[in-house]
């Protein structure tokens, strides 16, 4: 067994390291700049993957059941604070939502994270800056204050802001490694501009804020990176969020809706991610692990989805997947109108806890969709359903090996998800949330 992961291993890092250097990633000069940047990016994506990665999956499915919504429960993750003052459902909330003080106690959150981007700290380990100007005019020397500013900046930063605002981005936010975006306390919109890009970069936690009507970059100018470098960048896709060969990135209790292309974009290579928390409403194309069926680099991502809300006007891929290893635990799917979970090239889904509401149409009710595969190919996948909750004529076609052993972890990893039946109440405050100075969020 160590001798086919050691052969895995290397296949992937030859994949990654042969076609990354190609891709054009909305940047027109691969200079020495990203070449050492996604250089260190593939280092990181390797560290990062996890060989047994059902392992992962048990150790969050052992928090649901330790930690869930029962009222009578005497369990406390905070002592001294009362439960009936919190509304937190899910064990990512109750790390820290029922602390009254969680203004004063703003990087808390980043021990909370569960699933494949556990070690995802942000800026935890910096300085906080306030954002103080909602304006973005300059693309290559940022205006202090602004968001721009703050996400170039080389060291760790947990970025907060001073007030409610609106930010529109004239070009695509490029973010450094070691930050945290956390909208907590005031209301931020990222909207009727373009998205935030996560590109060969490490440890990134975007919390707390609404994300609409992201929009194409028009491309074709300069645009800074870091604190040393700006290069020309190609038009951008119009994703709320693009993730490009990156590792270690959190996504929490976010809104997204109505982008020009996905909602969240994951690709060429990037894993150690956790997605929680958020809804997400009137889009067609929502979520993309994988871009390529050519690019095998992906068969390292490894993702979470976990504990969000696939609202309104939702069409498809929630998530689509291509090559890597997908734990969909505790969401509640309660509209598409093509399907819900989608892919190809041999991804590894893992569906548990969740509770799909099929559409109407007696052609949607089929939860699951494979692409650009026979059926003597794709029922080998190992896409499996446990303690789904299927409602409305929903199915959900499994194929694969059956889950079996749970390898070497305890016996409190293995506990069980729960039930699809309480994914409405895991997560009833998906999405924004309205937190107030001095009492529980």
């Amino acid at each position: 067994m160590a001798g086919v992961n050691k052969f895995l291993f290397s296949f992937i890092f030859l994949s990654i390291s042969l076609i990354i250097p190609t891709l054009k990633a909305n940047y027109e000069e691969f200079d020495e700049y990203w070449q050492e940047r996604a250089r260190k990016a593939r280092e990181a994506a390797l560290k990062a993957y996890d060989p047994d990665p059902l392992g992962v999956t048990f150790n969050i499915t052992a928090g649901v059941s330790e930690d869930i919504v029962d009222t009578n429960s005497t369990r406390r993750n905070l002592k001294g604070v009362k439960r009936d003052k919190c509304n937190a459902a899910n064990p990512i909330d109750r790390c820290w939502r029922c602390d009254p003080n969680w203004a004063s106690n703003r990087k808390r959150l980043a021990d909370c994270v569960l699933g494949f981007g556990r070690i995802t700290t942000g800026g935890k380990n910096g300085r906080f800056y306030v954002v103080t100007d909602s304006s973005d005019d300059d693309m290559v020397n940022p205006k202090p204050g602004t968001l721009r500013h703050a996400v170039v900046q080389t060291e760790p930063l947990w970025i907060i802001f001073a007030r409610s605002m609106v930010i529109r981005l004239n070009q695509e936010l490029i973010m450094a490694g070691d930050k945290t975006i956390d909208g907590r306390g005031v209301t931020v919109h990222i909207a009727h501009g373009a998205g935030i890009t996560i590109q060969f970069v490490e440890n990134v936690i975007i919390h707390g804020i609404k994300i609409h009507n992201i929009v194409k970059g028009s491309g074709g100018t300069l645009i800074r990176d870091s604190v040393d470098h700006f290069g020309y960048r190609t038009r951008s896709d119009g994703d709320g969020i693009s993730i490009f060969g990156s590792t270690n990135v959190w996504i929490d209790h976010l809104s997204m809706s109505k982008c020009d292309d996905g909602l969240i974009d994951s690709v060429m290579g990037s894993t150690a991610i956790t997605i929680s928390n958020c809804h997400f409403t009137h889009h067609d194309k929502v979520m993309l692990f994988g871009a390529s069926d050519a690019f095998a680099g992906d068969s390292i991502m490894q993702a979470t989805i976990a504990y969000n809300h696939f609202g309104k006007g939702l069409m498809q891929r929630m998530p689509r997947s291509r090559w890597g290893f997908f734990h969909v635990i505790n969401n509640d799917y309660t509209h598409w109108l093509k399907y819900a979970i989608g892919g190809s090239m041999h991804p590894t889904i893992i569906s548990e806890g969740n509770r799909f509401i099929a559409p109407p149409d007696i052609f949607a009710k089929e939860v699951t969709h494979r692409d650009y595969a026979p059926e003597s190919e794709s029922q080998n996948w190992q896409w499996r359903s446990r303690k789904d909750m299927l409602m409305n004529g929903a199915t959900f076609k499994q194929s694969g090996p059956k889950l079996k052993g749970r390898g070497r972890f305890t016996k409190l990893d293995m506990i069980s998800p729960k039930h699809g039946m309480f994914a409405s109440k895991l997560t009833r405050n998906a999405g924004f949330l309205n937190c107030k100075v001095g009492r529980p969020c």
